[in-house]
């Protein structure tokens, strides 16, 4: 391989820092006008960088009214349930399909395959989720997202990549799949099981349209919702008590907006380690 030039590395870090620039602009202006008074609002006429008098005005104001608290929580409980039951039926799945003598693994692996290509639509969608009795209860956010194919074809790449000798030294000390699975592949495949739970942690966690189409009670909404609600519709959280400063609108909206958005910061770095090791060891050969 060549050595790079120094006009290739510079171009690189010119790339690199307008990459930044570019993703770190927004993310400072929102987490900067959520802190912003009325006084920076008006006087940037858009996004607050440095708010020269911060207050905390528009986090009371989200906190005091109950309902972001409320969708935060029903957020959290909806992303670590199907983030669990998500993995739990896609390790089940990928295992058995990477087994070579289970049969039909073929027809069931084109099926799964076949649904990333096509799928019913929203409106048959809608009608199987009303017909089992899903509708306007959590588990509509769940079942019926409940497995990727994605995730399922990088598992199994991952778990037909093991020896083939580890499974035949488990069987002869007298282990069953269940055994093995928990005991030999998964200790082996702590990193792309951490990938594919990020991967199902933020859509989990994202899920919007789910929700707009399956929840029609909004006191079961969680944050997306509350997220469209208060920052595209522009629909105000009357929860400031009397006597209490009220926080600016664009404040406000940029607090849920944040609120919204650390979470899955404050978890990333944590798996970030995992990234290209699971993703690419599990794609490598399937």
């Amino acid at each position: 391989m060549e050595r790079p030039t120094r006009l290739g590395l510079t171009g690189k870090g010119i790339v690199l820092v307008l990459v930044v620039l570019a993703v770190a602009y927004p993310l400072l202006g929102v987490i900067g006008t959520s802190f912003a008074s009325q006084t920076d609002i008006i006087k940037s006429t858009g996004l607050v960088l440095w708010p020269e008098h911060p207050t905390l005005d528009a986090y009371r104001t989200i906190f005091t009214g109950g309902v972001v608290t409320r969708a935060l929580l029903v957020s959290v409980g909806i992303t670590v349930f199907g983030t669990a039951a998500s993995l739990l039926a896609t390790i089940g799945m990928a295992y058995g399909l990477s087994r070579r003598n289970v049969t039909g693994s073929r027809f069931i692996l084109m099926t799964a395959l076949f649904t990333m290509l096509f799928n019913a639509g929203i409106i048959p969608n809608f009608l199987l989720v009303n017909q089992l009795g899903l509708y306007n209860t959590y588990a509509a956010l769940v079942i019926p997202t409940l497995m990727s194919a994605f995730n399922l074809v990088v598992l199994r790449a991952f778990f037909m990549n093991l020896p083939e000798e580890l499974y035949d030294a488990a069987r002869v000390d007298g282990a069953g799949d269940f055994r093995i699975l928990l005991q030999v592949v998964l200790p082996l495949s702590k990193a792309v099981i951490a990938v594919v739970g990020l991967f199902y942690a933020v859509a989990y966690w994202n899920a919007f349209f789910n929700s707009l189409l399956y929840l029609q009670d909004s006191n079961k909404w969680p944050l997306p919702m509350v997220l469209r609600t208060f920052v595209l519709q522009g629909q105000s959280l009357s929860g400031a008590a009397a006597g209490e400063s009220v926080a600016p609108q664009e404040a406000v909206q940029m607090g849920v907006l944040v609120v919204a958005v650390v979470p899955i910061l404050l978890v990333y770095p944590f798996v970030q380690r995992y990234f290209t090791k699971g993703v690419l060891t599990g794609a490598i050969k399937g």
